[in-house]
């Protein structure tokens, strides 16, 4: 007999959102982690704050990566669109 599969869209895909998510949030801590380790080595002495170089690295890996998965899990867009010249108030003028 055939196989019935059902396919279901991209946008229902979970898995694969999640897969995604995880191929990015891995690669920009690390990396992000690593730029804050060479960071802290080259400008600080203390271990203390090299530690907290490397720490504020891996915060901003996992910030973009939290940023671009909410995308793909529907939320927001990462990407803000410019204020419409339409809905600005107009300036008034001062007569004096």
């Amino acid at each position: 007999m055939g196989d019935n599969k059902e396919l279901t869209p991209s946008k229902y895909d979970m898995n694969a959102k999640w897969d995604a998510c995880i191929d990015l949030t891995l690669p920009r801590f690390v990396y992000a982690s690593l730029a804050g380790a060479f960071g802290g080595l080259l400008f600080f002495r203390s271990p203390v704050t090299r530690w907290a170089s490397v720490a504020f690295g891996a915060g901003i890996g996992i910030g973009s990566a939290y940023t671009d998965c909410s995308s793909l899990f529907g939320g927001y867009s990462p990407k803000l669109a410019p204020p419409k010249l339409d809905d600005a108030p107009a300036p008034k003028e001062q007569v004096e």
